[in-house]
C-alpha cells in the first residue's frame, strides 16, 4: 500500500516519503504548514489513491477528546424516561459515536483526518494518547471496549498555532509542508487550470512571489488564493500586459484574491507612495 500523489493533487517526493513512512509504521501522520498549502486536501488524496473510505473529525476551538470517541445523552434519556418511552431501558440507545469509534469498527482500512488540532485545547491532543496508540477506548456507560478491527491511517493537520505536547509528537511521524516553489507551483496550478498560457502564468507568478517576499507583509497569499486569483485572470481573459500595475499603484490586478486585510492593503499603498516620493 504505497502512496505515489494523483493526478488531482501534485505530492513533492518528501511527502509521499512521509505519508509511506506513517503507513508503514503505522503511526499517525502529523502534518504542519501555511494555511492553504494542501494538509486537509491530502488526507482526501490519500484516500482517493489508495481506494479507502475515509472519515474527518474537523477539530473547532470547543471540541473536546471524548467527542471523537463517544458522547452519553444523559438529557434526552431522563426526559424519556419522564414520557415513559421503553428505550430507556438500553444504556446504549443513548450513545452516539464519535469519529474515532466510526474508524475503529470499519470492516476494513479507512482514513481518519483528524483536522487542525491545534485549534482545540492544549489538553485535547494528550487525551487522545492512549486511544491513538493502543487503538482502543472503554465506554464507561456500558463496560464494553472498543478495539480497532483494522488499524486506520490517522492523518492530523495542524496550521501551528500553538505547541503540541511532546508526549503526543513522539507518537507521529511528522511532515511539514513546505511553501512550493516556482517549479512545483506551476505543477498544482496545471492541475487546477490546465493549458494556461505559459507567458501569463510566468508574469503572474513572478508577481506573486514578489507580494509573498514583501517585508512586513501580515498575511502571506498561500497556494490556494494563487489559485483563485489565476481564476479571476482567466476569467476575465488578462494577457500579461494587463497585469501591470496602473497610477503608480503596487497593488496587483484583483488584489483582493491574494491580500486578505487593510494591513496589507495599507503596506502596498505606502510603498508605492514611498517609491513616487523618491522619484
Amino acid at each position: 500500500m504505497q502512496f505515489t500523489g494523483t493526478k488531482d493533487y501534485v505530492a513533492t517526493e518528501d511527502l509521499k516519503v512521509a505519508v509511506n513512512a506513517a503507513v508503514t509504521l503505522e503511526r499517525p501522520l502529523l502534518v504542519k504548514g501555511e494555511p492553504g498549502t494542501g494538509k486537509t486536501e491530502l488526507a482526501k488524496q490519500v484516500a482517493a489513491a489508495l481506494g479507502l473510505p475515509m472519515i474527518e473529525w474537523h477539530i473547532k476551538s470547543t471540541t473536546k477528546a471524548q467527542q471523537g470517541l463517544y458522547e452519553y445523552d444523559a438529557v434526552s434519556r431522563l426526559r424519556d424516561s419522564q414520557l415513559g418511552d421503553e428505550r430507556v431501558h438500553d444504556v446504549k440507545n443513548y450513545i452516539r459515536k464519535g469519529k474515532l469509534w466510526q474508524a475503529f469498527e470499519a470492516e476494513g482500512k479507512v482514513v481518519l483526518l483528524i483536522d487542525e488540532i491545534d485549534k482545540a485545547d492544549i489538553e485535547f491532543p494528550n487525551d487522545l494518547l492512549q486511544e491513538l496508540d493502543r487503538m482502543e477506548f472503554h465506554v464507561y456507560e456500558t463496560g464494553e471496549t472498543i478495539r480497532a478491527r483494522v488499524r486506520p491511517i490517522v492523518i492530523i493537520t495542524s496550521n501551528n498555532e500553538k505547541e503540541l505536547p511532546d508526549a503526543f509528537l513522539r507518537r507521529c511521524f511528522f511532515h511539514y509542508i513546505r511553501f512550493p516553489d516556482t517549479d512545483v507551483l506551476r505543477k498544482i496550478v496545471e492541475v487546477h487550470h490546465p493549458g494556461i498560457k505559459k507567458q501569463l502564468l510566468t508574469t503572474a507568478l513572478t508577481q506573486f512571489y514578489e507580494i509573498r517576499e514583501t517585508p512586513g507583509l501580515k498575511k502571506k497569499p498561500s497556494t490556494s488564493e494563487v489559485i483563485d486569483w489565476l481564476k479571476l485572470l482567466l476569467a476575465e481573459d488578462m494577457d500579461p500586459a494587463d497585469l501591470k500595475p496602473e497610477g503608480g499603484s503596487l497593488l496587483p490586478k484583483l488584489h483582493g484574491a491574494l491580500l486578505k486585510n487593510e494591513q496589507d492593503v495599507a503596506l502596498f499603498e505606502r510603498l508605492a507612495f514611498m517609491s513616487r516620493g523618491k522619484r
